[in-house]
């Protein structure tokens, strides 16, 4: 077993439980104590857990919750900004497609109204905003109704509803994690739900992430990586995480932060 797949294991057994044994969890996996204590470490080092005599608990800032905007904005903008250029070379005139909530596709959005006749369907506010103070009108854009959350997203039912009665080309999603075994996660239940019907609708499923995303786990599961048809993340990820990436995504675009930065 791979230490991604024995370290996803612990996470969700963290989400299940306030801490975990050593002794439980090499039992359980068929590995040696001291493996197990080396992953807890490097979960540590994440985030994700917090190491504990003889196991490790959930970490202080527990790392499934869910950040406001205003927050998670802040963090990595040139990634996010390169990530979102890349995103736009993928959408063509006259195109409909949707858009996730969050802070990266937020970017993305920011860049469309460069797109001709374009019309965006999206359950986040904030990308609706974007759309309405950038295109002057030339962008037709179409608001999911729905549940607010702390990221701005519409979720539940309603938006659930609406999203089962549209096709659009192509859906452009944010993550909370992105994991090889454990797939795209947010810490959302109703969003995680909304998310996968927005993927439903599209004939192509492209997800924006940096390079912060690979390898957390998050409490809902969205979809597996293998529905993804093309990541776009940056090149801050190390040479064995992106050769993870491109067994299981078909196809893997790298962004340069350098010379996103530099433009």
């Amino acid at each position: 077993m791979l230490a991604a797949e024995r370290q996803a294991y612990i996470v969700a057994e963290l989400e299940r439980r306030e801490a975990v044994r050593v002794t439980e969890l090499a039992a359980a996996l068929g590995v040696s104590e001291m493996t197990i204590r080396r992953d807890i470490e490097q979960l540590e080092l994440q985030g994700l857990a917090r190491r504990v005599h003889g196991g490790a608990a959930r970490p202080t800032e527990v790392g499934f919750a869910e950040l406001g905007f205003a927050a998670k904005s802040e963090h990595r903008p040139d990634a996010k900004g390169a990530i979102a250029a890349r995103a736009l070379e993928l959408v063509r005139p006259g195109a409909t497609i949707f858009v996730t909530a969050g802070t990266t596709t937020f970017t993305f959005a920011q860049l469309l109204a460069t797109v001709p006749d374009l019309t965006v369907a999206t359950n986040s506010i904030k990308v609706a905003e974007a759309l309405g103070d950038a295109s002057n009108g030339s962008v037709r854009t179409i608001l999911t109704g729905g549940e607010r959350t702390p990221s701005e997203a519409l979720v539940g039912p309603l938006a659930t509803s609406t999203l089962r009665q549209l096709h659009v080309e192509t859906c452009f999603m944010g993550v909370h994690g992105l994991h090889p075994r454990a797939g795209l996660t947010t810490p959302n239940m109703l969003e995680a739900e909304t998310n996968r019907a927005a993927a439903e609708s599209a004939a192509r499923l492209v997800v924006l992430a940096d390079h912060s995303k690979y390898g957390l786990v998050s409490l809902a599961r969205i979809l597996p990586l293998s529905a993804v048809d093309t990541l776009i993340t940056d090149d801050a990820l190390s040479t064995s995480a992106l050769e993870e990436l491109r067994q299981n995504v078909p196809d893997l675009v790298v962004a340069a932060v350098g010379e996103s930065r530099s433009a």
